[in-house]
């Protein structure tokens, strides 16, 4: 049983989770993580590996699309593309937060400290943290700093050629379209 399991009977009704939020509160005072972000991971699943929490911090709206760029740590930001009336129905603005996910087989990895030309808009730049090879495929975790990762799922051909092992320099390539924005 978690240390969570007192309070999963409470979460299923609105007193309780106010009651919980009430008693956790002062505990997060200025420590920049709110209630809402402590308990989010309680309320959404997903079947992307990568789910990375973040700021937006702008918007290049176009007449059918708009590129929204997602802080995730000081050095990263993450761009994808919405559409408009995604931008619109989101509530998405400058300074709201939001979490980007990415399906890790949409991630490929490139060796090394600078990112080969690509059209790929995203291009992150780590350290490999892991590398679990079987007999078809690859998982890849790039360690991207401030304490966060992205996984890729690439072939294990590509991997063994590629020679990417743990502590070994690598960038993460992506396409804003392959981005996706949630909101809480």
């Amino acid at each position: 049983r978690s240390t969570l399991f007192p309070y999963t009977t409470l979460f299923r009704s609105r007193t309780g989770m106010a009651r919980i939020v009430r008693e956790v509160e002062p505990g997060l005072a200025g420590s920049g993580i709110s209630p809402l972000n402590l308990f989010s991971g309680f309320f959404m699943r997903t079947s992307a590996r990568n789910a990375l929490r973040g700021k937006i911090t702008a918007i290049a709206s176009g007449a059918l699309n708009a590129e929204i760029a997602v802080a995730v740590s000081e050095d990263t930001t993450i761009y994808a593309v919405v559409t408009s009336g995604s931008l619109r129905d989101l509530g998405l603005c400058i300074g709201r937060e939001a979490v980007v996910l990415i399906k890790a087989p949409f991630v490929m990895i490139a060796p090394g400290h600078e990112p080969p030309a690509t059209s790929a808009r995203n291009c992150i730049r780590g350290i490999v943290k892991r590398c679990a090879i079987s007999s078809v495929n690859a998982e890849i975790v790039l360690d991207i700093g401030d304490g966060k990762s992205l996984v890729s799922s690439i072939t294990s051909h590509s991997a063994t050629a590629l020679d990417l092992a743990p502590g070994k320099q690598a960038c993460a390539l992506f396409d804003a379209a392959h981005v996706i924005i949630a909101i809480d």
